[in-house]
């Protein structure tokens, strides 16, 4: 069996057995519901339109939160290679928010800036950041030096350099931190849609848990899991391709030098 049936067997392993702790009677439905109820309430929220609403609302949200934490940290990467001196300042602060949960922020950031959008990309900012920013900056200080020297000997300034050696030599460690930094912003997006929301996957979740609709809750944390995996496989196509772009712009380098 090939890899994507074992995954697929598993999947439908995992069903049987909630099926049948199920129907075992040891859980009451509210709080174990059937996988043909969550898939009952799934689909009617498909049908409806509703859930769509909301996928779109948290799809918007994880990115515009994504795309800054992606900036911030490449911009700390990129000041951490060229500029080592000036990391040791912000550095200890960085260490410190690192071990900060961005839930235990909500109370300030509804204070600083309300109930609006900005406390909600703030929070996915806060989660995706750190493994973005540490990948970052390892692919970057971790470039072989003999390279640089190399570079050096055919005339490279220091902007050729980091284009023409240093980020492509660092694109593996910038898609291993962005995939794991989307990762986080879909785990935050709960938290972020805590703060006052009126929709998104988060918001229907804990609606549905007011409303006693274990089922629901169900189904939202299995459409934020499988929202979350079709990103994954449109992150994992598109990173294929900046390797390989990243690659054929280091042999034709290469054949420069040569």
């Amino acid at each position: 069996m090939n890899r994507r049936g074992k995954q697929v067997l598993g999947i439908i392993l995992l069903a049987v057995i909630w099926q049948g702790a199920s129907w075992s009677g040891i859980w009451s439905s509210y709080i174990l519901p059937s996988p043909d109820k969550v898939a009952g309430a799934l689909w009617t929220m498909l049908e409806s339109g509703v859930l769509w609403q909301h996928i779109f609302v948290s799809l918007k949200r994880v990115f515009q939160g994504f795309s800054i934490a992606f900036l911030l940290a490449f911009a700390g990467g990129a000041t951490a290679y060229e500029l080592p001196g000036i990391e040791e300042y912000y550095k200890g602060f960085l260490e410190f928010m690192r071990n900060v949960p961005p839930i235990s922020l909500i109370a300030l950031l509804i204070l600083w800036f309300g109930i609006g959008e900005t406390s909600k990309i703030i929070i996915i900012v806060l989660a995706s950041f750190f493994p973005m920013y540490l990948n970052i900056r390892k692919g970057f200080v971790s470039i072989d030096k003999k390279l640089l020297e190399v570079g050096r000997a055919f005339g490279f300034g220091r902007w050729r350099q980091f284009t023409r050696i240093v980020l492509p030599g660092a694109v593996p460690d910038i898609l291993v931190g962005m995939k794991v930094g989307l990762g986080y912003s879909w785990r935050a997006i709960i938290g972020a849609e805590m703060i006052a929301a009126s929709k998104g996957i988060g918001y229907l979740i804990l609606d549905a848990q007011q409303m006693s609709r274990s089922d629901k809750v169900a189904a939202g944390i299995l459409t934020i899991g499988a929202v979350g995996m079709a990103c994954d496989k449109v992150f994992q196509v598109i990173g294929r391709m900046a390797v390989k772009g990243s690659t054929k712009g280091a042999a034709h380098e290469n054949q420069g030098f040569i």
